[in-house]
């Protein structure tokens, strides 16, 4: 653990030169970041917490796709594993009939000597119990499939998941692109539905998906 979030740790090996791929991976966090600068605590051993360093290539206009890009392949990784995963835009993954959050992305450009670099964290809870959970409305693998699986698995298998889906997309050009925004509307729980996201300075945003 840290008083650094996973995040703010893969950010300081970036601004030093660390290649893409470079994974930071955290027991547990005391204060780690969602968006808007919220904070969160996951207890030790409970979930899989990770941070991944890239260096995209694509043109800037490009880079709104990643937080999509990751939290689809994220919910692939799950599905594949047997679980009923969904994307929720823009940053969450649920599960179930009933959609309780079980993973969370953020995404983050950061400069650096070499180029911008993107810094994707992911948690995904893995063995998080009801009384641990910090709201009702979210769940864990466990809970949704009793006798959970190995967190070292899950956190592989989204980060394979993701530089997978991420080099194809990089390679793919505009045409990856148009695959990735098809595959990600066959995936999203709320599309076609108003979603409310809270915006920097106190505001709210209602989309519909």
């Amino acid at each position: 653990s840290s008083d650094l979030s996973s995040n703010e740790v893969a950010a300081e090996r970036a601004r030093a030169g660390a290649p893409e791929g470079l994974v930071v991976a955290a027991d547990h966090q005391v204060q780690g970041r969602g968006r808007l600068d919220r904070t969160w605590e996951t207890p030790p051993g409970t979930a899989a917490t990770f941070s991944l360093v890239l260096r995209p290539t694509v043109p800037a206009a490009a880079w709104p796709w990643l937080p999509l890009l990751v939290g689809h392949n994220v919910a692939k990784s799950l599905a594949a594993a047997g679980h009923d995963a969904k994307v929720k835009w823009p940053n969450d993954i649920l599960l179930g009939p009933d959609g309780r959050k079980v993973s969370g992305i953020l995404v983050e450009r950061v400069d650096t000597p070499q180029g911008p670099a993107a810094i994707v964290g992911v948690g995904i809870n893995v063995t998080t119990t009801r009384e641990e959970l910090p709201v009702d409305t979210a769940t864990s693998l466990a809970i949704e499939r009793p006798g959970g699986p190995d967190r070292t698995d899950v956190l592989i298998a989204a980060v394979t998941a993701i530089r997978e889906g991420y080099d194809v997309w990089q390679a793919g050009g505009d045409q990856a692109t148009a695959r990735l925004a098809t595959s990600y509307r066959k995936h999203c729980a709320t599309l076609g539905r108003e979603v409310r996201v809270s915006l920097p300075g106190g505001g709210e945003l209602v989309a519909l998906v």
